[in-house]
C-alpha cells in the first residue's frame, strides 16, 4: 500500500474529484466563505477557484504531500493568500478562535477520528464563526445502508480510508455544532457513494 497510497491514490483522487458535476456543489458551498477561511482535507486545491473575493486568507491542511503539490500550483491563481500545512485535522497548528470560516468538502468520510476533527473545528472557530460542509456518507434507505456498511472494510483499503457509512450530520451535532441549513439528497451516480449531506453549522 506504500506506492498506491503515496503516488497512485494522490492521482485517482484528484481525477475522481474533478467531475464536472461536483463544482456545482462547490460553488453553492463556499459562497458563504468569508475572512480567514480554513479548509480541512484541501487535497488538490479543486476548490479554490470557487473562493470569492470576502475571502481574505486560506488556510489548507492535508496530510498528503502529494495532494499539497498539487494545491500549491493551483494557489499560484487564487486572489487571496493561501498557506498549506502538512498535518492532520485531528490535530492542528492552529491558534484558537482563528478562524472565520471552516470548510469541508468530502472529506470526514476519511478522517480516522472525526470526533477529533471536529472538536479541533470549534477550537480554532471564532464564536461567530460559520462552518461549512458537503460531505456524502450514510442513506436513509435501507437497502442502501446494508450495502453501505458492507462494503465500507473493502472500500476503506483502496479509497484512502473513505467510510460509506458515517451519518455526518449526526457527527457534526455531536461535536457540538448547531445546524441552521441542511440539504440531503442523492447525487447522479451509484447510491452507495452518492448520498450528500450540504449545510452550514455554527457553535450556539
Amino acid at each position: 500500500m506504500g506506492l498506491y497510497a503515496t503516488w497512485l491514490l494522490p492521482r485517482i483522487l484528484d481525477l475522481a474529484m474533478r467531475q464536472p458535476t461536483l463544482a456545482h456543489y462547490r460553488r453553492q458551498l463556499l459562497a458563504a466563505a468569508r475572512g480567514t477561511v480554513l479548509e480541512i482535507g484541501i487535497g488538490s486545491g479543486l476548490n479554490l477557484p470557487f473562493y470569492g473575493p470576502a475571502v481574505e486568507r486560506l488556510i489548507g491542511i492535508d496530510p498528503s504531500p502529494a495532494l499539497l503539490a498539487r494545491s500549491r500550483q493551483r494557489a499560484k491563481k487564487a486572489g487571496h493568500p493561501v498557506t498549506l500545512l502538512q498535518a492532520s485535522a485531528e490535530a492542528m497548528p492552529l491558534d484558537a478562535h482563528s478562524i472565520d470560516t471552516a470548510v469541508m468538502t468530502w472529506t470526514l468520510c476519511s478522517i480516522p477520528n472525526p470526533a477529533a476533527a471536529l472538536a479541533e473545528l470549534r477550537r480554532v472557530l471564532r464564536p461567530d464563526g460559520l462552518l461549512l460542509f458537503v460531505e456524502h456518507g450514510l442513506a436513509p434507505d435501507a437497502g442502501v445502508r446494508a450495502w453501505q456498511r458492507r462494503l465500507t472494510p473493502a472500500w476503506r483499503r483502496v479509497g484512502g480510508g473513505c467510510h460509506l457509512d458515517r451519518k455526518m450530520d449526526d457527527l457534526i451535532r455531536a461535536a457540538g455544532f448547531a445546524i441552521g441549513a441542511l440539504d440531503t439528497a442523492y447525487m447522479e451516480g451509484p447510491r452507495v457513494l452518492t448520498y450528500l449531506y450540504r449545510g452550514q453549522a455554527r457553535i450556539p
